[in-house]
């Protein structure tokens, strides 16, 4: 069967992915495959959600496990007015601002937590909401941050916003591709393909993913 056509992806710095979906495929058969949490423990949050989040490579030590579970009382509240299926791929208008700042702000200030360590954890919790800020998206996404010298859930709140309009502007691609995922019975949501094709756009050359990446000359 013929693999179908989709739009390529324009992301940053005149970067385009011209096949999204061979890129997002080449990837998946590597480790970037990433678990979504038990949808019957959506409103809760404890250490279950820690150890998925290590099994993604979040690498969050036992003092650091502890130091996230005394805040448990923080997260959870935060955590239960965010509806399960909440996305950042329905436009701005509809993403819970305030209450993503205020699950963020419940990790501000826990050392070694940083945001990487926070979105790996909550991202199986909201996987159509919060995106995985690695230092590879915060790299991408750096002309949206406000910097260290900003709060930490203010900080986060605005590199998603980044993250946001730029899976506003590819929205149709996005979708076309989670859409013939689906087919194949490959569950992701448009966040979790995006991070994909931005770490496709820095795969090393001659890499299956990097291959199908090109410049486009005069794009901004």
């Amino acid at each position: 069967m013929a693999t179908p056509s989709f739009p390529p992806v324009v992301l940053r710095n005149g970067v385009v992915v011209e096949e999204p979906l061979g890129a997002v495929l080449g990837l998946l058969k590597g480790p970037w495959h990433f678990d979504v949490s038990d949808p019957s423990r959506s409103a809760s949050f404890g250490e279950a959600d820690l150890r998925l989040a290590n099994r993604g490579g979040a690498r969050i030590s036992a003092a650091e496990i502890e130091a996230v579970l005394e805040r448990r009382r923080a997260i959870e509240p935060a955590l239960q007015v965010i509806a399960p299926d909440a996305s950042l791929a329905g436009g701005a208008n509809a993403v819970p601002w305030l209450p993503l700042r205020q699950l963020f702000d419940a990790f501000a200030g826990i050392r070694g937590i940083g945001f990487a360590k926070m979105t790996k954890t909550l991202h199986p919790k909201r996987p159509a909401l919060i995106p995985l800020l690695d230092s590879v998206v915060r790299k991408y996404l750096e002309d949206d941050d406000p910097g260290a010298k900003a709060l930490f859930g203010e900080r986060a709140l605005e590199l998603v916003r980044g993250y946001e309009r730029d899976l506003d502007r590819n929205g149709p691609a996005v979708r076309a591709v989670r859409q013939e995922l689906a087919r194949r019975n490959l569950r992701l949501t448009e966040v979790r393909i995006l991070d994909l094709l931005i770490f496709s756009a820095v795969a090393p050359r001659g890499a299956p993913a990097a291959m199908m990446v090109r410049q486009a000359p005069g794009l901004p």
